[in-house]
């Protein structure tokens, strides 16, 4: 049904989507709750560029992202210029691209968690004394474990159907920086639906039911909250 070059796509496609939604949950969790906490008159500045992925075209921030980690781009040029190569058409450049693309994904979702705990509870905390990493870890953490699913389905399933920025920096070299989106992209521009078919089928059930999980858990801890 798929040919070893799928195969290998799906395994690049996994190990992308699983590295960026980790890395983006240790970045984005300390950003989060400091702008769920913040009062600062610059907040809306942050909030907006961490947002702009959503209402910008996938290829126009891919191209700049081509042209920052080219040879001749800031990125690029520096670390070629520490010995090493530049990013782009390598899967740490898949991995740095896709983390700008699906960052309002999970910086979003852990906001709004964070924002929905209120000041009640932590001054509660520090009224016992709870120093503030103690109350961060103990208090804001589980209460915003809601946010966190949503964060890590939806940076998850967003990288597994990126198309437009993977293809701007890593091209479409088998084995290496191919994923799925593009191998599906592949055949149907050959016209062979039927292996199309079997990769789209497959993307849609997985998106279908990492969405049913998010929901049906978030209504477990709505329920589990209220008792």
């Amino acid at each position: 049904m798929l040919s070893e070059s799928d195969l290998a796509a799906l395994i690049i496609t996994l190990k992308l989507a699983s590295i960026t939604t980790l890395l983006l949950l240790l970045i984005g969790t300390p950003i989060a709750w400091w702008l769920s906490q913040s009062r600062s008159r610059f907040k809306f500045l942050f909030e907006a560029i961490i947002a702009l992925p959503l209402v910008l075209p996938p290829t126009v921030l891919g191209f700049y992202l081509l042209v920052a980690l080219g040879p001749n781009g800031p990125i690029g040029g520096l670390m070629q210029s520490l010995g090493g190569q530049s990013l782009a058409f390598t899967f740490s450049g898949l991995v740095l691209g896709s983390m700008i693309y699906s960052m309002p994904f999970v910086i979003q979702p852990l906001q709004s968690a964070f924002t929905a705990i209120g000041k009640r509870p932590m001054e509660v905390a520090a009224t016992l004394r709870a120093s503030p990493l103690d109350r961060f870890f103990s208090i804001a953490v589980p209460l915003a474990r809601p946010g966190f699913l949503t964060a890590s389905v939806l940076g998850f399933a967003h990288t597994v159907g990126e198309f437009g920025v993977v293809l701007m920096i890593g091209g479409n070299i088998p084995g290496e920086t191919q994923v799925l989106s593009i191998a599906i992209y592949d055949h149907v521009e050959i016209l062979e639906y039927n292996q199309a078919h079997w990769l789209s089928g497959g993307l849609l059930l997985l998106s279908f039911l990492m969405l049913l999980s998010v929901y049906a858990l978030n209504r477990r801890f709505s329920i589990t909250d209220r008792c």
